[in-house]
């Protein structure tokens, strides 16, 4: 595993062994990407503030950092997985941009500041996607008109919860992604 373009091209990311970790193939990582950079639904990734939840390797938010985003926050439940993470990102000197909590991404801690642009990679056929969507928007970790990608196994569904609609959606193999528009601002 390694990131794909931007600064940190070819840098290694780090997999915790005895995990359940499902880093995105490079190869959708880099398609992903080149969309987003040519503004097929956001104007690039430059200056962007990212969150990654379900974080694992933190391959998506990383590659947005690669590529100029302005921050990233990773979101993870796993402690031993945490503490791969927050050592890769000490490794890569991101620590002025980038953050590690330890949360479940269904019941989220109050945000350092809503993400425009925020990554979702779930334990395949677990039907987590939805509920941590309505916990993030309901909690202001996404901004208004923030861009959701959900990445899921090609044979699940997602209904857009409220709040969303629902833009785009392209596979890979058995890779799935689901390209959301958040529609609504902070919650009254």
């Amino acid at each position: 595993m390694r990131i794909v373009g931007g600064r940190l091209k070819g840098a290694q990311l780090q997999v915790t062994p005895g995990t359940d970790i499902r880093p995105t193939a490079d190869r959708v990582r880099e398609a992903l990407f080149n969309m987003l950079e040519a503004g097929r639904f956001i104007a690039g990734v430059r200056g962007r503030r990212v969150i990654d939840v379900f974080a694992g390797s933190g391959a998506m938010g990383l590659e947005a950092l690669s590529r100029g985003a302005g921050r990233a926050t990773f979101l993870e439940l796993n402690p031993k997985v945490v503490r791969s993470l927050e050592a890769t990102v000490d490794r890569l000197r991101l620590g002025d941009i980038a953050r590690v909590i330890g949360a479940d991404a269904v019941r989220p801690p109050i945000p350092p500041y809503a993400a425009d642009l925020a990554f979702l990679d779930p334990p395949y056929r677990k039907d987590l996607a939805a509920p941590a969507l309505e916990a993030l928007s309901a909690q202001g970790w996404l901004a208004p008109d923030a861009l959701v990608l959900v990445e899921m196994e090609k044979s699940e569904t997602l209904a857009a919860p409220a709040g969303f609609e629902q833009e785009d959606e392209r596979r890979w193999g058995r890779t799935k992604v689901v390209f959301l528009r958040h529609t609504h601002g902070f919650p009254d």
